[in-house]
């Protein structure tokens, strides 16, 4: 029986022995048990599954490896890919299984740095997640609006929305994914199972139907495996380097699972499972569903990449399913692909909550607030919607090409990797060694300026707030806000009867002894 338990329950004991074991681990990182642990291990494994959507992502970034080198970049891209992508989910799960908690990549940052260091490396671990979070649910959200106007565009080939009219779309979806995760949690984790199977029905029609519909048009082989067309600017290999953008994009945000560590059962071995099962999947199966567009998609590389309807796998589709069949193929990626973003809203809302709870953000004695009627960090979820809504705002800088607001997508990635490498590193260099040592990060180089000066502008707010006089990071923050709770985990191992006033009392000077008085300062 943990202490969260005897708070809640009046000492009965009312939860299983798994959900005993997970609570136990997690107080021994120093955290009292705070969430509902709704997520089974299929569950948190769909969690971050349905984050990278297969079909829905390639639909997505097919503009980031199509012309940059046509079916080459396309399969052996992602081929190349998955397999750096597999290295860091392996790393990431031997830590994930040793110190499942939703502060996950800072709190391992901190545990396994020096003294010297931990501090400031753990702060910025955490902003990076945070933000990096925050433009992976903006991109997402963006790609969703612009997959929902590509079914009007099927439909109706003169058809094309205005920057004013997706960004409208942009802000509901956030809107519609804010409430969903904020209130109906319980919803959301039974939700995960059918979101799986959706998507594994996608890659199963595009597999199976478009060859049978294009019986007949089908490209070579050595077209297929081995044709090349750089419609870019740029030199042909470096071309193929940028066409990794795609996979990176897809294959992310797999840490997802470790931010909902504190809600899933048996964690110690559902996210490590989930991380590395959503790695592989979405790495093999996106490798066939790209071999089957390249096969179907006919030798005109430009006639695709430049078609009408403004989105390459639309365009595949029609070629093969007509309007119709399209737009039934299409209405299924919709719902896909707004799965997809609020698979990212909850856990990006848990990642949020664990960094308030240790009093890393503005305002983090406002934030750090568990809903009593919902039993989840409602404020969190609002926070991380709040944040990224405005970036949308940034179609409006080129309502033509979007190239400001395409720098999301890019900042999507940088973020998370960054944020993985740095505990990795931190592992290999200064943690106990094991196999970690042999995983390897990787990165992509922007492709646009304006990417670069995103995540730039992300550094050094990071860095500007930590090192800002007399309020900034460094004056407050100490790494994870944890307890010593060794002395009640040995009282109730051995059985002795702890009283819930005194429990509570505990508790309430634990937590004032944990406030952050330059947080507080900012907030009033």
């Amino acid at each position: 029986m943990t202490v969260h338990d005897l708070m809640h329950h009046g000492g009965e004991d009312v939860q299983d022995g798994t959900a005993l074991q997970d609570d136990t681990r997690l107080e021994t990182l120093g955290y009292r048990p705070e969430l509902k642990r709704s997520f089974s291990r299929l569950e948190t494994f769909g969690v971050a599954f349905s984050i990278m959507g297969v079909v829905p992502s390639i639909a997505s970034t097919i503009f980031y490896n199509l012309p940059y080198g046509g079916p080459v970049s396309m399969i052996w891209g992602w081929v190349v890919s998955s397999v750096l992508i597999m290295f860091i989910g392996l790393a990431m799960g031997d830590l994930a299984s040793s110190m499942p908690t939703s502060g996950g990549l800072y709190f391992w940052t901190h545990r396994l740095s020096p003294p010297k260091y931990r501090n400031f490396l753990a702060w910025m671990v955490g902003y990076n997640s945070f933000l990096g979070n925050v433009a992976a649910i903006s991109s997402l959200a963006w790609a969703c609006a612009g997959i929902f106007f590509a079914a009007v565009s099927i439909n109706n080939q003169d058809f094309s929305a205005t920057a004013a009219q997706t960004f409208g779309l942009y802000c509901g979806i956030l809107i519609f994914c804010g409430v969903y995760c904020a209130y109906f949690t319980g919803t959301f984790a039974r939700m995960q199972t059918p979101s799986v199977v959706l998507n594994v029905a996608l890659a199963l029609a595009t597999i199976i139907g478009l060859p049978i519909a294009r019986k007949g048009e089908l490209n070579t082989a050595e077209f297929t495996f081995a044709g090349f067309t750089n419609l870019t600017g740029w030199p042909s290999g470096f071309a193929f380097i940028l066409s990794f953008l795609a996979p990176v994009w897809t294959i992310c945000s797999f840490d997802c699972a470790v931010s909902i560590s504190e809600e899933a059962s048996n964690a110690a071995y559902a996210v490590p499972q989930a991380i590395v099962g959503a790695i592989g999947s979405a790495g093999v199966l996106g490798t066939v569903i790209l071999i089957i567009l390249a096969l179907t998609m006919g030798p005109d590389v430009a006639a695709v990449n430049d078609s009408a309807l403004g989105q390459p796998l639309a365009y595949i589709y029609l070629q093969a399913f007509g309007t119709t069949g399209s737009l039934v193929m299409w209405s299924f990626i919709c719902i896909s692909q707004i799965s997809m973003t609020a698979s990212l809203v909850l856990p990006s809302s848990r990642q949020a909550f664990a960094f308030a709870r240790d009093g890393a953000l503005p305002f983090s004695k406002f934030f750090y607030k568990v809903d009593s009627w919902t039993g989840t960090p409602v404020r969190t979820v609002w926070l991380v919607v709040g944040c990224a809504m405005p970036l949308g705002l940034l179609c409006f800088a080129d309502p033509v090409n979007y190239s400001a607001i395409n720098a999301i997508f890019t900042l999507a990635i940088l973020g998370p990797y960054v944020a993985y490498g740095i505990p990795i590193l931190s592992r290999v260099l200064w943690g106990t060694p094991t196999s970690s040592a042999v995983h390897g990060t990787s990165a992509v180089s922007p492709s646009r300026a304006p990417s670069s000066l995103v995540a730039a502008g992300v550094w050094a707010f990071a860095i500007g707030f930590w090192f800002f006089p007399k309020i900034g990071g460094k004056t407050f923050f100490t790494g994870p806000a944890t307890h010593d709770l060794s002395a009640e985990i040995e009282a109730l191992a051995r059985g002795q009867t702890i009283e819930n006033h005194d429990i509570k009392k505990d508790s309430a000077a634990s937590s004032d002894r944990n406030e952050v008085v330059a947080v507080e300062t900012i907030s009033e």
